[in-house]
C-alpha cells in the first residue's frame, strides 16, 4: 500500500503480545483485515521520539519483508508508511515464546523438532541462497502460524555478508545485544567467519532459549542440563566462539536428520513427505498414507488441520490420490468446524462418489458414517444416492452387499429424516 495519508487503516489492531515488550523496535499486536476479517499479525513503529536510526531500520524492514519470499519466513500480507508511524502486517502468527508459554502442543519433541527444521532452512535461505546475514536469530525473532509451523522475523537489522561496519545497521536495543556472536566488533575474527557463521551462532541461542526461556547472559550458553542429548554436540558447534567451527545450515540439517539425530523422527519425516505427495508414484503414496494413519493420533491437531488435510485434499483433487487418501481426510476432517467441512471435504465426498474406480465406491460405503452426518438432505438425494443406488445392480457382489447396508442403516435414515 506504501504511502496512505489518511487516519482510516484497512486492519483492526487488536491485543499486543506483552513477551515481546523492549526485544524489538516493533510493538506486536494481533489483528484483523477489514476487507475479509482474516486474522493478521500486525507490527506498529511509532516515530515519535525516535532517532533516525531506529526510522530507517523500520523502514528497511519493511522493504525487506516485503521482498523475502520463502515458506519459513514469516509472509507480508500489506505495508503502511505514515508520518508519524509504520505498519507492517504479516500473516496470523504468533511469538514463539507466546507459543510455548500458552500451548501444550508447542512443547512436544514433535513440534520443536519440526520447529527447528524450519528455522535452519529460514537460515539456510538467507545466507546460502541470498547472501544475507539475518543477525537477529534468537527467540524473539521466530513466529508460529496456526498450523504450528514456525517462521522467522526479526529482518529490522538485516545486511549483505561482507558489508562494510560503516554500512552494517545498528542494534538500538540494548537487549538485542546479549546475543551477538563473541568476534563481534573485533575484526580480524569476523573476517575468518563464514556468511553463517553469526546467523548459526544465532541459532544456537535459540535452541538454548527454546528449552530454557529468554537468554539473559552469554555465560548461561554453557548449561546444557535442559537440552535433548541428541542435540547437545551440534549445540556446542553452534555456540563455539571460533567462527569457523559453526557448521553451515545445510551440514547442521543433515546431521540432525541422521540416524538417532533430533530431527530423525516420523513427525519430521510425515512432515517432509506430506510436501512430496504430488510427484509420489501411486504405491509410495498408498505407503504414506497407511503410515500417516497409524500415526496421526500423536501428532498436534492444530498441525493435521491446517498443514496435512489441505495437502491431502489438494492431492486428491490434482494429484490421482486415489481412496487410500479417504481414512486419513476423514480423521483430520472431524477437526474442522461444520463450515469449513462443508467447504472442503463435501466436495471431495461428492467427487468421490461419481467415481466409476470400485475400490473407491466400496471404501466410501465402508466409512459413510464417518462424513454422513455432515451431508445436506439435498446433496444426499441430489448428488450422493444416485451414485449409491448403481451398486444394487452391480456385477460384483462385495458392492451389493455394502450397498444394501448402507441403504438399511444411513442413508435411509438421512434422506427421510431431515
Amino acid at each position: 500500500m506504501g504511502q496512505q495519508q489518511g487516519k482510516e487503516l484497512p486492519f483492526d489492531v487488536g491485543e499486543e503480545f506483552s513477551c515481546m515488550t523492549g526485544k524489538t523496535i516493533w510493538s506486536v499486536h494481533a489483528g484483523k483485515r477489514k476487507i475479509d476479517n482474516e486474522s493478521v499479525t500486525v507490527f506498529m513503529f511509532d516515530c515519535s521520539g525516535k532517532s533516525e536510526d531506529e526510522v530507517r531500520l523500520a523502514r528497511s524492514a519493511h522493504l525487506r519483508l516485503k521482498t523475502l519470499r520463502h515458506p519459513n519466513i514469516l509472509r507480508y500480507i500489506d505495508g503502511i508508511e505514515l508520518p508519524t508511524s509504520i505498519y507492517v502486517v504479516t500473516e496470523e502468527a504468533v511469538p514463539l515464546e507466546e507459543h510455548l508459554d500458552n500451548t501444550r502442543e508447542g512443547r512436544s519433541t514433535f513440534s520443536l523438532s519440526w520447529g527447528l527444521h524450519q528455522t535452519i532452512k529460514a537460515v539456510g535461505f538467507l545466507t546460502s541462497d541470498c547472501g544475507l546475514v539475518h543477525r537477529n536469530v534468537c527467540l524473539s525473532s521466530v513466529f508460529v502460524d496456526s498450523a504450528g509451523e514456525w517462521k522467522l522475523g526479526g529482518v529490522e537489522f538485516m545486511h549483505p555478508f561482507g558489508e562494510t561496519s560503516v554500512n552494517v545497521p545498528p542494534k538500538c536495543l540494548q537487549w538485542l545485544h546479549g546475543h551477538d556472536p563473541p568476534e563481534t566488533n573485533k575484526p580480524s575474527a569476523a573476517r575468518r567467519a563464514e556468511r553463517w557463521s553469526c546467523d548459526m551462532w544465532g541459532l544456537g541461542c535459540l535452541v538454548w532459549e527454546v528449552f530454557n526461556g529468554t537468554l539473559t547472559q552469554v555465560s548461561n550458553l554453557r548449561d546444557t542440563s535442559k537440552l535433548p542429548k541428541s542435540l547437545i554436540p551440534h549445540y556446542c558447534e553452534l555456540v563455539s566462539a571460533n567462527p569457523k567451527s559453526r557448521p553451515s545450515p545445510s551440514d547442521l540439517l543433515n546431521h540432525l536428520r541422521e540416524r538417532g539425530g533430533y530431527l530423525c523422527n516420523q513427525f519430521v519425516n510425515i512432515a517432509l513427505r506430506v510436501e512430496e505427495l504430488q510427484i509420489m508414484e501411486p504405491s509410495q503414496r498408498n505407503d504414506f498414507f497407511t503410515e500417516l494413519n497409524s500415526a496421526l493420533d500423536s501428532f498436534p491437531k492444530s498441525f493435521g488441520r491446517s498443514k496435512i488435510l489441505p495437502q491431502l485434499i489438494n492431492a486428491f483433487e490434482f494429484g490421482g490420490a486415489g481412496s487410500a487418501v479417504l481414512t486419513p481426510l476423514f480423521r483430520l476432517g472431524k477437526l474442522l468446524d461444520d463450515g469449513d467441512y462443508q467447504r472442503r471435504i463435501v466436495p471431495c465426498v461428492v467427487k468421490l462418489f461419481s467415481s466409476p474406480d470400485r475400490a473407491t465406491r466400496i471404501n466410501l460405503l465402508k466409512q459413510l458414517e464417518h462424513f454422513i452426518d455432515h451431508l445436506q438432505p439435498r446433496t444426499i438425494n441430489d448428488q450422493i444416492f444416485p451414485h449409491i443406488a448403481t451398486g444394487f445392480s452391480d456385477t460384483l457382489p462385495a458392492i451389493r452387499e455394502q450397498t444394501i447396508k448402507v441403504k438399511d442403516t444411513h442413508v435411509h435414515t438421512h434422506t427421510h429424516t431431515h
